[in-house]
C-alpha cells in the first residue's frame, strides 16, 4: 500500500511512495503522531539525484524486513533537502555537533518527539560493512536508548541546542571600521589552499568553489594581479578539459572524485551549471580565451535543451539529472572503447583516441569503462597526427555528433522536474550575463521567460513560494529565494531593462527587510519571521556549493541602494557587514560573497544610466561593460514609464539623431550628463580608479 507521500510534489519523496516503510512528509501529522505514540522520529533527508540515497533506499527502505522494524519503533519522516533546506541546514549542523564530522546525503537522524536530534549518521548499509554498523541491527538499539535513557538524551539535547545557538553571531559591541584587510587576507588564504598543478582548492573530492573563483576574478579586475587571474583561469581550464564536464552533451557534473577533475560524481545540478555559466562568461570577457567561450556555449545549450520546461505557461528550469541510470552510477555517460571505435571512421577514431587520451590507457572508471576527458589540445593532436588544427577540429566535431547520437539511445538518467525559485534565479542570472556578453538573444529570452514565470506562478500575495511542480506552487520561500532572485533581476536589468523588473526587485528587497532581517543584531535569518517554528533559526553566511544568502542579500541591497539612492537598503547591507565582520576577519576565505559586499561598500561600483536612442545606447552599453566589467549599466531606452523618481529624466533633446546621454554616479554623487562616448569612457576610467589595495 502507498504510504503518506503520494500527494507530495517532490520527485524524491514520490520515489519512496511504494516503499514498505510508512513514510510521512515533514508536517504536523507526523510530529503529532510521534508525541501521541511516544515514539522517536527517524528523519531521512536526501534528494532525487543522489546516488547514495538510492543505495540506501534499495538496500533498506525497499526491504520489508527493515521496513517492519522502522514501522514498529519509529515515526518515519522523509524530507527532500532541496524543497526544505531549512530542515536540512538544522540537522546537518546537528550531525556535525553530535559526531564532530560533516554530514551529507542521505542524512539519517533520530529525533525526539520534540524534533531534537540525539543520534545519527549519513548512509548506513543494511548489514555491517566498511566499519559502518548495520541499519537492521542499529534500529532496535536506538529505540531502546530512546525509551531507557530519556534524562541523558534531554541533557544532551540541551547542550546541543546551546551550541547551535552559540553559532549565531551576536550584535557587535562596537562599530567596526570596515577595511580592505579581509580582502587581502582572503587572497592569501586562497593562494595557500590552491592546487597549482590541477587547479581548484583543496584535495579530492574536489568541488568547484564558484564563489571563491568569482571573488578572485573581481580582485584581479581591481588590482591587475596576474597571479590571482591565473588561479581562476588554470582552474577553469582544467575543469573544462576534465571528465567533470560532459564533453559530449555539455554541462558540469556535481564534483570530481579525484584531484585532476577526471572522474565525477555523475549527477548534474542546475545550481552548479548556473554559477559556472556566469563564471566562464565573465572570465572570457576578461581574457578572450576561446576555450572558455566554448564551455559557456555548450553549458547554455545543454540547459536550454534539457533543463528548461517546455510545458505551456511554464518556462522554469528543472533541478537536476540523476547520477544513475538503469540502477548504475554513470552508466549513461561512460563507454566501452570498442563501441567508440565501431561508431567512428578510422580517421575520426585516430584523432579521438589521442584527444581523449584516456582511450589509449586502461579503463578509468571502475576498471571496466572509459569516461571521456581531454588530455591534449587541438594543436598537440594536430602535430602528432601531422595535420592541421582545423582538420582535427572538424574530425572531433563529427565524432562527437556520432557518439552523442549513440548515447541518446541509452536509458537516460531521471530528471527532477521540480522548479526551485532559488536555483532558477541563479540560472536566470547566468543566462542573462552570458547572453549579454556573447550577444545571444535566445539565452536572454530564456532568462526573461523564466523570470516572468516565477513572477506569475511563484509570487503570491507579495510573497515568494519555494517550489513548483505539476501546476502546484507551495512552501514558504527562504532567504536564498529572495536574495538570489533580487540578484538575478539586477543582472537582467543590465541586459534588457524593463521597469517591471525594477518594480519586482524593489518588492523583493522590501520583503527581505520586513521578513528576514534581524532588526536588532543585523543580518538575515534563513527563514522568514512568520515561518514554521523549528528547533533552531540559522543565519548562514559561509559560501558552500551555492553562495551565502546573507552575502548575496548584502551585495544586492547595496547595489540597489546605490542606484536608487535608498538608504534603507544601504543601512541593512552595512549592518550585515558589521555583524559578520569579526568572522570575516578570522577566516575571510570562507565568505567570498560577503567579501564582494565589503569590497563594494569600501569602493562603490560605478553606476551608469543611459537614456536615448535604443541602438546607439546599446552600443554604448557594450563598450562600457567590455572596458569596465565592474560597472552597473542600465540602458533605460524605451522604458521610461513608472520608474522611481531618481531614474526619471528627460530624453536628449536631439533624440532624432541617435542621441544618447549618460549619467555616471558613484555612491551618492552623480556627474552632469555626458553626451559623448569617448568622454564617457574616460570618465568611467577615472571614476573607477581604486584606492585599495596597493
Amino acid at each position: 500500500m502507498p504510504n503518506h507521500l503520494q500527494s507530495e510534489t517532490s520527485p524524491y519523496l514520490l520515489q519512496h511512495t511504494e516503499n514498505p516503510v510508512d513514510w510521512y512528509p515533514w508536517g504536523s501529522e507526523a510530529l503529532d503522531l510521534a508525541r501521541e505514540q511516544n515514539k522517536p522520529i527517524l528523519l531521512s533527508i536526501g534528494y532525487s539525484a543522489c546516488h547514495w540515497c538510492h543505495m540506501m533506499a534499495q538496500e533498506s527502505f525497499e526491504n520489508p524486513e527493515v521496513a517492519a522494524v522502522m514501522n514498529e519503533h519509529f515515526i518515519n519522516i522523509k524530507v527532500d533537502r532541496e524543497e526544505r533546506p531549512d530542515i536540512d541546514q538544522i540537522y546537518q549542523a546537528a550531525h556535525f555537533w553530535l559526531n564532530r564530522s560533516n554530514g551529507g546525503w542521505p542524512l539519517t537522524l533520530f529525533l525526539t518527539a520534540e524534533q531534537k536530534p540525539f543520534f545519527g549518521g549519513t548512509y548506513f548499509p543494511v548489514k555491517p560493512r566498511h566499519g559502518l554498523p548495520g541499519f537492521l541491527d542499529l534500529l532496535p538499539q536506538v529505540a531502546k536508548i530512546y525509551h531507557s535513557r530519556g534524562d541523558a538524551i534531554a541533557e544532551q539535547n540541551k547542550k546541543l541546542l546551546e551550541l547551535m545557538d552559540l553559532s549565531l553571531p551576536t550584535k557587535p559591541s562596537q562599530h567596526w571600521p570596515l577595511s580592505a584587510e579581509p580582502l587581502q587576507e582572503a587572497i592569501k588564504a586562497l593562494e595557500s589552499n590552491f592546487d597549482a598543478k590541477y587547479g581548484g582548492f583543496g584535495q579530492a573530492p574536489k568541488f568547484f568553489h564558484p564563489s571563491e573563483l568569482a571573488f578572485c576574478l573581481q580582485y584581479y579586475v581591481t588590482t591587475h594581479d596576474t597571479k590571482i587571474l591565473n588561479m581562476v583561469t588554470h582552474t577553469l581550464s582544467r575543469m573544462a578539459h576534465g571528465g567533470v564536464f560532459d564533453q559530449l552533451g555539455g554541462g558540469f557534473f556535481r564534483y570530481s572524485t579525484d584531484n585532476h577533475w577526471g572522474i565525477p560524481h555523475f549527477e548534474k545540478m542546475l545550481y552548479d551549471n548556473a554559477l559556472l555559466l556566469h563564471l566562464y562568461a565573465t572570465v572570457w570577457r576578461t581574457t578572450g580565451n576561446t576555450s572558455f567561450q566554448r564551455i559557456a556555449v555548450k553549458t547554455a545549450e545543454w540547459v536550454l535543451r534539457e533543463m528548461q520546461s517546455s510545458a505551456p505557461q511554464n518556462s522554469g528550469f528543472y533541478s537536476s539529472l540523476d547520477a544513475d541510470s538503469a540502477h548504475e552510477e554513470g552508466k549513461f555517460y561512460v563507454w566501452d572503447r570498442l563501441q567508440i571505435e565501431d561508431q567512428l571512421s578510422n580517421d575520426e577514431y585516430a584523432i579521438v583516441k589521442t584527444y581523449y587520451g584516456g582511450l589509449r590507457n586502461p579503463p578509468n572508471f571502475e576498471e571496466k569503462s572509459w569516461h571521456l576527458e581531454i588530455t591534449q589540445s587541438l594543436e598537440q593532436v594536430a602535430r602528432e597526427a601531422g595535420t592541421s588544427p582545423e582538420i582535427v577540429h572538424d574530425l572531433i566535431a563529427s565524432a562527437q555528433q556520432k557518439l552523442l547520437a549513440l548515447r541518446e539511445q541509452r536509458i537516460r538518467p531521471d530528471c527532477d522536474k521540480k522548479i526551485l525559485t532559488s536555483w532558477n534565479a541563479l540560472m536566470i542570472k547566468g543566462l542573462a550575463t552570458a547572453g549579454r556578453i556573447f550577444k545571444q538573444e535566445n539565452w536572454i529570452n530564456s532568462a526573461v521567460e523564466a523570470s516572468d514565470f516565477i513572477r506569475a506562478q511563484l509570487w503570491r500575495d507579495n510573497r515568494l513560494v519555494a517550489t513548483f511542480k505539476d501546476g502546484k506552487a507551495h512552501l514558504n520561500a527562504y532567504l536564498d529565494d529572495y536574495a538570489y532572485l533580487l540578484d538575478a533581476l539586477l543582472e537582467l536589468m543590465q541586459t534588457q531593462f524593463r521597469a517591471a523588473d525594477l518594480s519586482f526587485a524593489i518588492e523583493l528587497a522590501d520583503v527581505l527587510l520586513e521578513q528576514f532581517e534581524d532588526p536588532k543584531a543585523g543580518g538575515f535569518f534563513f527563514t522568514s519571521h512568520d515561518h514554521e517554528t523549528l528547533i533552531h533559526r540559522p543565519k548562514p553566511v559561509q559560501d558552500n556549493a551555492t553562495p551565502s544568502g546573507n552575502g548575496i542579500a548584502a551585495i544586492t541591497l547595496q547595489r540597489l541602494g546605490y542606484f536608487l539612492g535608498e538608504t534603507r537598503y544601504l543601512t541593512a547591507a552595512e549592518k550585515t557587514l558589521q555583524l559578520f565582520y569579526p568572522s570575516l576577519s578570522l577566516q575571510p576565505d570562507k565568505y567570498a560573497s560577503l567579501l564582494t559586499a565589503l569590497k563594494e561598500h569600501i569602493e562603490p561600483p560605478i553606476v551608469v544610466v543611459l537614456r536615448g536612442e535604443a541602438i546607439t545606447a546599446q552600443s554604448w552599453q557594450w563598450a562600457i561593460q567590455d572596458r569596465f566589467p565592474g560597472a552597473i549599466v542600465l540602458n533605460l531606452s524605451g522604458e521610461l514609464v513608472g520608474l522611481p523618481g531618481c531614474l526619471i529624466k528627460a530624453l536628449p533633446a536631439d533624440n532624432t539623431r541617435n542621441s544618447v546621454t549618460a549619467q555616471v554616479c558613484k555612491a551618492d554623487s552623480c556627474l552632469p550628463d555626458i553626451s559623448d562616448l569617448q568622454e564617457l569612457l574616460h570618465i568611467c576610467e577615472d571614476q573607477g580608479k581604486i584606492t585599495f589595495p596597493k
